[in-house]
């Protein structure tokens, strides 16, 4: 962890005491010794809530989440409404919500969506800050997204599905790899002797939410970057060209048809056989353990997974997707929702749920590290730091409407692919990134 990390690391998990002992935002606080576990904020007379969430890959993450939804309705007595859509359908609904000022009074969506209409949500620094002190302070890129003026809280963070290698240890051995390679070039040695074998790898390059994101990973890698810290768009780099010539030699590779793959296509592929190697959550690894079919737990056995490797950068540049928690300004019951979200993020709800959803969700607080997930299945401890390692999309400038819009928009995503199968030479995907970030950055 840098050293502009680790200050700010230590600015959400210490020195927020102050702010426990305030009484701002309706919160209820108690005299007692450890008044951190006490804190509470008194919902509304008649308060009713509506949720909108994304939709579950692992089963257990609902079933757990609406166990704790119940559970905080019958403490309450609020009444709390949960819809689910799929990734896709979140954002634009959440937008539509901030802009008519009508909808969900929580909306859980992703990246920095919370960047696009800051002005729309509720300020939750008390809640914030009063979680940060009891478990153990949010991780960095947590802060990045959530509290990009190092000030206000503008949501809550709720945790990261993390973006892992996924791989059959069968298959890797069987071209001569005892482990997966821990950097670049060992990484496309491995993938043409799949290639050749004729059990390739496949990843997304389609506007897929989640699995598009090894695309930040690859540019990354070699140096490049959608903006520097002063915020001016740097992508068209030669950091960027290498990367993309990299990528060119992957994507030989790959099986065909990953042009077109959204979020959900991989997870078919790799159960189908189709695939050797991919990344994703943990959902591939919990839907063959959890299968009925004995085809199905024989492949699970087999199932493992890594980090995605270095590049000449030297150092790991992980990118993963990342849930927030907003509450919309204009709610009715703004003490109730921030009860809310207390009640589901402390740690005999929060635990359960992370159990629940079986290690497909990565914890936003420190504490939460001690979790017995991480360590029930070795399988599961591969995902447990990817909020604590992970890199926001707005690398290496201030998160913003510009950085959402950009990541909205696939900006990467979109030049990594046109790059990698030849629709577009390197220099032209570049050159065309560089003209889409810019409109954003320059409003």
């Amino acid at each position: 962890m840098n050293e502009f990390n680790r200050r700010k690391f230590l600015e959400g998990s210490a020195g927020v005491a102050a702010a426990a002992s305030l009484g701002v935002g309706g919160a209820m606080f108690t005299t007692s010794a450890n008044a951190q576990s006490a804190v509470t904020f008194k919902p509304e007379k008649g308060a009713k809530l509506r949720v909108l969430r994304w939709s579950r890959f692992v089963q257990g993450d609902i079933d757990a989440y609406m166990a704790n939804v119940k559970a905080f309705t019958e403490k309450t007595g609020v009444e709390v409404r949960v819809d689910n859509e799929n990734w896709e359908d979140v954002r634009p609904k959440a937008a539509v919500a901030a802009n008519t000022g009508a909808g969900p009074d929580i909306i859980l969506s992703t990246n920095d969506d919370a960047n696009l209409y800051p002005d729309k949500l509720l300020d939750v620094t008390d809640l914030a800050e009063y979680l940060g002190k009891k478990y153990g302070g949010w991780y960095p890129a947590v802060q990045q997204y959530l509290r990009p003026d190092g000030k206000r809280w503008i949501g809550l963070g709720l945790g990261a599905a993390g973006s892992m290698i996924v791989y059959r240890k069968s298959q890797i051995e069987a071209v001569g790899f005892k482990e997966f390679p821990k950097d670049t070039a060992g990484y496309l040695k491995l993938l043409q002797a799949l290639k050749e074998k004729g059990t390739p790898a496949g990843f997304a390059l389609g506007n897929a939410t989640g699995d598009s994101l090894w695309t930040n990973w690859l540019m990354w890698s070699h140096g490049g970057k959608l903006v520097d810290k002063s915020n001016k768009v740097v992508i068209n780099s030669p950091e960027t060209g290498k990367a993309l010539e990299y990528g060119k030699q992957l994507y030989a590779t790959f099986i065909p048809g990953t042009l077109s793959w959204l979020d959900p296509s991989n997870n078919k592929a790799f159960l189908d056989g189709q695939i050797s190697v991919t990344n994703n959550g943990i959902s591939i690894y919990v839907a063959a353990k959890n299968s009925q079919d004995a085809k199905m737990k024989a492949m699970a056995d087999d199932i493992y997974h890594a980090a995605f490797p270095v590049g000449p950068v030297g150092t790991p540049t992980e990118s993963h997707l990342f849930f927030n928690q907003m509450v919309m300004k204009y709610t009715k019951y703004p003490n109730a929702a921030k009860e809310f979200l207390r009640f589901m993020m402390e740690r005999e709800q929060f635990d359960k749920w992370l159990t629940g959803a079986a290690g497909y969700v990565a914890h936003p607080l420190a504490a939460y590290e001690s979790s017995p997930i991480w360590t029930a299945d070795p399988k599961n401890t591969a995902y447990r730091d990817a909020v604590k390692n992970m890199r926001p999309t707005g690398y290496e400038g201030r998160l913003g409407y510009a950085s959402a819009g950009a990541g909205a928009d696939f900006i990467v995503a979109n030049m990594v692919a046109e790059a990698i199968s030849g629709s577009k030479s390197p220099q032209e995907a570049m050159e065309r990134a560089q003209k889409r970030a810019e409109r954003y950055y320059k409003v």
